[in-house]
């Protein structure tokens, strides 16, 4: 036998511990409060269903998935998070992969009723190559589930809260948001600089014309607000004003038309 295939090192395999540890010891993150609930809802999983969970971490939404009834499949490119996907699956069928989202070879054609990509794709140097191979390995009116870091509002080291005193109004600033670019993110500012991931960021026609390349129609569009409350503070009512206002996330699903 030959030797493996190396793996791509990724930016997430230095906080993978660190991440894994976030999602499972924490029930106040918008993974649990925010996201799951409506990705329940909306890509509604159905028993013995084909669902591909790309880029999906350590499994969190993976298992959700699986406990709904589908036949999940979980890729991730770092090995780190892999390792801990299967460890705190031990008890789900779940088939997990070590490899890049653009690299899907190994999935025949048609295969996947659905395909969720969650607070993944900013992370990622290559959509539209990623929107191809889903295009592939989907089913004909199969479906792909994108959530994604409002891109409109949410831009790292871009975009920022202020408060205007006069008017007692929070407001968003954006400072650019039409260029395309990489970020640097700090994961635990103050702490060790190495860890650290990347982000991209993309106007939203971006993401729409790659979609429609690739072979996919976008059906439905939703924009998710935070869950939190501020309820003491001088600044208490406009931050709650903001939050209702101003969406964190974004969600699309794309449906695949050739």
């Amino acid at each position: 036998m030959g030797n493996a295939p190396k793996q791509p090192k990724t930016s997430w395999g230095k906080v993978a511990g660190w991440y894994s540890g976030l999602l499972e010891q924490s029930d106040e993150t918008y993974q649990k409060t925010v996201i799951l609930p409506n990705l329940l809802r909306l890509t509604a999983p159905q028993k013995g269903e084909r669902i591909l969970d790309l880029a999906c971490g350590q499994g969190f939404f993976s298992r959700e998935l699986s406990r709904a009834g589908a036949k999940v499949t979980g890729l991730d490119i770092s090995p780190e998070l892999i390792a801990e996907a299967k460890e705190l699956s031990a008890n789900f069928d779940i088939d997990y992969r070590a490899a890049p989202a653009h690299e899907l070879d190994g999935f025949k054609a048609a295969t996947f009723d659905k395909i969720v990509c969650v607070l993944a794709i900013q992370n990622i140097t290559n959509p539209h190559e990623v929107f191809d191979c889903c295009s592939r390995i989907l089913k004909r009116g199969g479906s792909l589930h994108l959530v994604l870091n409002h891109p409109t509002f949410r831009i790292p080291q871009s975009s920022s809260w202020g408060f205007d005193a006069a008017s007692g109004i929070q407001y968003r600033r954006i400072d650019k948001y039409l260029s395309e670019h990489k970020i640097r993110i700090q994961m635990k500012p103050g702490t060790d600089a190495a860890l650290a991931t990347l982000s991209y960021h993309r106007p939203l026609q971006t993401y729409f014309k790659w979609l429609r390349a690739s072979g996919f129609a976008v059906r439905n569009l939703e924009e998710w607000i935070s869950n939190k409350h501020s309820d003491s503070g001088p600044r208490a009512k406009a931050e709650n004003v903001s939050r209702k206002e101003i969406p964190l996330f974004m969600y699309l699903e794309a449906v695949k038309t050739i």
